[in-house]
């Protein structure tokens, strides 16, 4: 059995020997297919799947991003099940099974801290979620997230820097940024050395190095300049600057959730969790499950089908 997440930009897998990584843009045609067929062998051939791709702006609608993404997989494992916000295993592509990713963490996680909040930090969003309210969370879509502060929009890699800040202080003068798309939260990350150039994996919006250096030339860019402009240090108060509003919105959502849930505190996940353990204090979950506490969703979901594998009839199934 392996465990399968499929977002927009990334495929993640757990299985026996790990976790893997696969940089996988939908919209750009990625040969989902062909990544997962590397899994497929005579002693593994059963998949656990949840998804969050199907947003993914290359199909008309969710349902037509569901269709392609089960559709892949089951080319790969005809058997292959998926699991749904109604917290349920389907075969076939149903509405359910749309951003279901988040609710197969918590699933998990509940059996551990059943009174936390588990916080999530990912290369995209940043999921917060109040364990103990379960049953309230089964049924809830990414917009109804959006609207009780769930999910927050903003993470690691591939967030857009001018979505996060509207005006940089350069040298002592407000500068409102440009809305291009020069910078990412990734290149913020890397000068102020929070990530590696290894763990840069995404593209770079100029499709261009991941070293310190070239980062330091797209984050000039977001206002408009270049190094030779404003200086080494110029770019590096545009990523401290974003920082402080990315730290800021997670941090201060994280205590309001845990405010207004009663929770005992955040458990938190994802390539961010290091980073924002020291922000918003709490239990990192890496200490309890070690590195797939960074594919989350996907380990998750491995492990609930292997739970009701063992317990038929455990589970709701449609």
């Amino acid at each position: 059995m392996i465990g399968i997440d499929i977002g927009g930009a990334n495929t993640k897998v757990v299985d026996d020997s790990g976790v893997h990584i696969h940089y996988c843009p939908l919209w750009e045609d990625a040969p989902l297919s062909d990544i997962l067929l590397q899994y497929k062998d005579g002693q593994q051939d059963s998949a656990a799947v949840v998804m969050s791709g199907e947003l993914a702006d290359c199909f008309e609608n969710k349902l037509q991003g569901i269709s392609f993404i089960v559709d892949a997989v089951r080319e790969v494992f005809p058997e292959a099940q998926f699991y749904g916000t109604d917290a349920a295993f389907h075969r076939g592509a149903v509405p359910q099974l749309a951003a279901a990713n988040w609710l197969a963490s918590a699933d998990l996680v509940r059996e551990y801290y059943p009174t936390a909040v588990l916080v999530d930090v990912g290369s995209t969003t940043t999921d917060i979620i109040p364990l103990g309210r379960f049953s309230e969370l089964c049924g809830l879509t990414d917009l109804q997230r959006l609207q009780k502060g769930y999910l927050i929009y903003t993470g690691m890699l591939r967030t857009h820097i001018a979505t996060q800040i509207t005006c940089v202080n350069i040298h002592g003068i407000d500068t409102p940024v440009s809305a291009e798309y020069f910078a990412t939260s990734a290149d913020a990350h890397l000068v102020l050395r929070h990530i590696t150039p290894e763990e840069y994996s995404c593209d770079t919006p100029d499709k261009k190095e991941k070293t310190k250096k070239a980062s330091l030339r797209r984050l000039a860019r977001v206002v408009c300049a270049d190094l030779v402009e404003i200086g080494e240090e110029g770019a590096m108060d545009v990523a401290r600057q974003f920082w402080d509003r990315q730290r800021g919105m997670i941090g201060d959502q994280v205590r309001r959730v845990v405010r207004e849930t009663g929770a005992t505190g955040p458990v938190i996940a994802g390539i961010g969790a290091p980073l924002f353990a020291q922000e918003c204090g709490g239990i990192l979950l890496f200490d309890k499950l070690g590195a797939v506490a960074d594919a989350l969703p996907a380990f998750a979901i491995r492990e609930i089908a292997r739970c009701d594998r063992c317990s038929p009839g455990s589970r709701p199934r449609a």
